[in-house]
Parts: C-alpha cells; sequence; structure tokens
C-alpha cells in the first residue's frame, strides 16, 4: 500500500509540474508574441502621416518627410517602442539631404496587427513599404534598424536587392538564440540550464495555436543570401543582447562591416560616439550610393 501510494504521488507530482512548466511556456510565447505598445505622440515638424496595407490586409503606418535628391532611409525601431524613437535619428539624416521614413512595426505604435513574429511577417512589411517609397520618388533606398528593427532589416535583405546600404544596430542572430539569452535573464539561471525545453516548447505552442513558425527567423541565415551592404554595429557593454550576435552575423557574411562601440549599451552607440556613429553611418551610404 506504501509502494502505490508512493507511486501515486510521483505521478501526481509530475503531472503537477508538467503543467507547471507548460503554463510557464504558454505565458512565454503570449508575452513574446503580444508586447505592449507605446503610442509615437505627435507628427515631427515637416513630417506627414501616411499608411500602407500589408499583403496580409495589415494596415501600417509611419511618418514621412520628403525632400528632393532621390535618396530615402527607412530606420525601423525595436521590440516595444514606435516611430517616435525612430525620429530620433531623423535629423542627420535631413541633413544630409535623404528624406527619411519612420514605420511603426506591426503591433507596435499604431499600424495594425496584434502579433510581433520578429521578422517571419515584417520583412514582408519592409518591402511593401520599398514599393511605397519607389512610388514617392525614392531612386536610392538604404535602411536604419534598432534591435528587433536592425533584424528585420537584415532579413527582409535576403528577400530583394533593393536596398543601397544597411545599418543594423545590436541585431540578434537568431530568435532562438536570443530567446534562450532572455529567458535565462528572467529567471537568473544559467541559459543552458532552463531556456531550451521552455523555449522549444513556447514554439511548438506558437506554432500550434497561431500557425507561426518562429524557428524560421534567423537573421544569421539570411545575412548570408543579403545583397546589400551592411554595417553592423554594437556595443561592448550590450548585456541584453551580447556582442557575439553581431559577430556571428558579420562571420557570416564577408561584405559585412563590423564596429564594435566601447562602453555602449543595447542600441547605445548613438548616445555614447555620437559624432562617430553619424561620420560612419552617412559614409557607409555614400560609399555605396551607385547601387
Amino acid at each position: 500500500m506504501f509502494r502505490v501510494m508512493a507511486s501515486r504521488r510521483v505521478l501526481f507530482t509530475t503531472i503537477f509540474l508538467l503543467g507547471g512548466c507548460l503554463a510557464m511556456d504558454a505565458i512565454f510565447c503570449q508575452a513574446t508574441l503580444f508586447v505592449p505598445r507605446r503610442d509615437p505622440g505627435p507628427i515631427p515638424t515637416g513630417f506627414a502621416n501616411v499608411s500602407i496595407t500589408a499583403r496580409d490586409g495589415v494596415k501600417l503606418e509611419a511618418w514621412f518627410r520628403a525632400q528632393e535628391g532621390g535618396n530615402c532611409v527607412m530606420i525601423l525601431h525595436g521590440i516595444g517602442d514606435s516611430r517616435r524613437s525612430s525620429a530620433g535619428f531623423a535629423p542627420m539624416f535631413l541633413t544630409a539631404g535623404y528624406s527619411v521614413l519612420t514605420p511603426d512595426l506591426r503591433g507596435h505604435g499604431t499600424s495594425g496587427g496584434d502579433m510581433v513574429t520578429y521578422g517571419l511577417r515584417e520583412k514582408y512589411d519592409v518591402l511593401a513599404w520599398n514599393t511605397w517609397l519607389r512610388e514617392h520618388g525614392c531612386r536610392r533606398l538604404y535602411g536604419l534598424g534598432e534591435s528587433m528593427g536592425a533584424a528585420i532589416l537584415i532579413q527582409s535583405a535576403a528577400l530583394t536587392p533593393e536596398f543601397s546600404a544597411i545599418v543594423a544596430e545590436s541585431a540578434y542572430s537568431s530568435l532562438r538564440s536570443i530567446a534562450q539569452e532572455r529567458i535565462g535573464q528572467m529567471a537568473g539561471f544559467s541559459p543552458a540550464l532552463i531556456a531550451p525545453p521552455i523555449l522549444e516548447t513556447s514554439l511548438v505552442y506558437a506554432r500550434l495555436r497561431y500557425g507561426v513558425v518562429l524557428s524560421q527567423v534567423s537573421p544569421r541565415e539570411s545575412i548570408r543570401h543579403a545583397q546589400a551592404p551592411i554595417l553592423l554595429i554594437h556595443g561592448l557593454a550590450d548585456d541584453r543582447t551580447p556582442p557575439w550576435h553581431s559577430q556571428a552575423l558579420a562571420e557570416a557574411n564577408q561584405n559585412a562591416q563590423l564596429w564594435l562601440v566601447p562602453g555602449a549599451r543595447h542600441t547605445g552607440a548613438y548616445a555614447t560616439a555620437p559624432d562617430e556613429f553619424q561620420r560612419r553611418v552617412l559614409a557607409w551610404f555614400a560609399e555605396h550610393s551607385e547601387h
């Protein structure tokens, strides 16, 4: 009798723990796919609010300021942010004669779409914005992406040679690797100890419930096929997305260049070294102005 009761306790404990783990996986997946929105606020002086419809019917919104010359820069923000932060980079490009587009990514700001897919769908949104820019007088397209926005730009560059050049700051090399690190950071354990089972179950949950195959999100694989010249920027003090991500991206594409910024934290290169950031980014675009 004692052995039977002990066996039942083990069984019930196992079921309880398994249920708890599955619940944790579901919560992590939900938090990953659905993020709080940040209102972009009022339109900056000189910009206009513009919109397009993505290929899946989602309405996407952006700010746009046109200038003569045909050079246009698309600036993409990171997770949980909005075009407001992207607009902070606008003056350096406007002064250099570029038109500037700052979209709210899907699931962010005032753009439609509830779900964030880390490039799986967003890369096609970038192509839709490229088409809009071409229709509005842009002959040469450039891109600046921050964090998730950087990873999305890299993924879109693998689909089309439309960009003359790209700058990607604090990009992750794959969603799988950065998710494992995020889980470890939240749990306070080494990612190798707790992250893999939670991550793998979360990926299955996302695929079964929402039909999104997040395991396919891999900027490192995308950059192998990207034709646009890519300048990778990463802060050496980045403790959210460690520098090895951009180092791995640079290793995957011999034409990419990497600038590691001492003392800069996540997406903090401009704040840490504003003059050099501006000089390097504008020089990178100018160097590839004939693409």
